[in-house]
């Protein structure tokens, strides 16, 4: 089933607006209550742009010259950032200060180094990550049949894996409660979660919600009344679940052409990194992730896989604030 077919979108493409401009693949974009956007950066760190402002980029190469290849980022309390290495071949998750200096976060789990890394994020206790895949290269998996990605958890006690067995794991959140682990498999097409326990167990793992035709969930954010907006690569969707599982297309910017070429590759188990990187809208450029952002959380802000930009626009619904709000 097509979740979005015959649904109107509820905001229009002429109600977009972008802000920054010369940025290299902003696939993760995160909102400060201070009006600051900080978006992952290809050229190896953090691009910062403040409110009616141009970006300033915070940057590093990794030891022996590898380039820093960002992914998912987390803005810290000290004004650092933890950064998700989309590496060729490995991975890890690396801590990026804003006068260049780069250390590594964590590079392996029980003596196994970090595949090519997705996404981290912070929640006040424990900073959890996600890999999409072992496989290597990494487009091996763009399929329903291999589920070989995992979130990992750092706290405490070290870092070890807590989830494995997923169909490419993107962004992983925890709910604003606290109670539960919210994560996009891809490429199965579904939004899972698992309650989160005494010393982040994981269990309970549930599909909380399905997507059809066109739609691959690559991004998350909630907002104030609990519901759970999602991005759409290949189809450039936002789509929003409501607690009780309906899904409200939120915006869209596909071409049918393009997104039926991605889906027979799919379907054939063709589908591979020519399929991703082709823009198929008309204004976006393959989005991939929705921070709320502005007064009362009332802006959504869209990162982007292929844009130089960040598009925007008003949302309905407020967001709930990230742990990162006031930092």
């Amino acid at each position: 089933m097509n979740p979005t077919a015959g649904m109107e979108p509820r905001i229009a493409l002429s109600a977009l607006r972008f802000t920054a401009s010369g940025l290299k693949r902003p696939e993760c974009v995160l909102a400060t209550a201070a009006g600051v956007l900080y978006t992952s950066d290809w050229r190896g760190g953090v691009a910062r742009t403040p409110a009616n402002g141009s970006p300033q980029l915070f940057s590093a190469s990794l030891p022996g010259g590898r380039p820093l290849r960002p992914n998912g980022i987390a803005l810290r309390a000290d004004g650092s950032f933890l950064l998700a290495d989309l590496g060729d071949t490995q991975g890890g998750i690396f801590q990026l200060r804003r006068d260049g200096t780069v250390t590594a976060f964590l590079e392996a789990i029980d003596g196994v180094p970090l595949p090519p890394s997705n996404y981290v994020v912070e929640d006040g206790k424990r900073t959890w990550l996600s890999v999409s895949t072992r496989q290597q290269p990494r487009a091996l998996a763009y399929r329903s049949d291999i589920a070989d990605g995992f979130v990992a958890v750092v706290d405490a006690r070290g870092a070890r894996i807590v989830a494995d067995g997923l169909c490419y794991t993107n962004e992983a959140l925890p709910s604003p409660d606290g109670r539960w682990l919210y994560v996009n498999e891809t490429f199965a097409r579904r939004l899972t979660r698992f309650r989160i326990g005494a010393g982040a167990v994981l269990s309970g793992r549930e599909t909380v919600a399905t997507f059809g035709h066109g739609s691959f969930p690559d991004g998350l954010s909630f907002d104030a009344e609990g519901g759970i907006w999602i991005t759409s690569i290949v189809s450039n969707r936002v789509i929003r679940v409501l607690p009780d599982g309906t899904q409200v297309l939120m915006l869209e910017d596909s071409d049918p052409v393009h997104v039926e070429w991605v889906e027979q590759a799919f379907q054939s188990g063709d589908m591979g990194r020519p399929h991703l990187d082709k823009a198929s809208g008309r204004v976006l450029k393959n989005i991939s992730s929705l921070a709320f952002g502005g007064p009362g959380l009332r802006t959504a802000y869209l990162g982007c896989l292929l844009d130089d930009r960040i598009a925007y626009f008003d949302a309905p619904v407020a967001g709930h604030p990230p742990h990162h709000w006031n930092f």
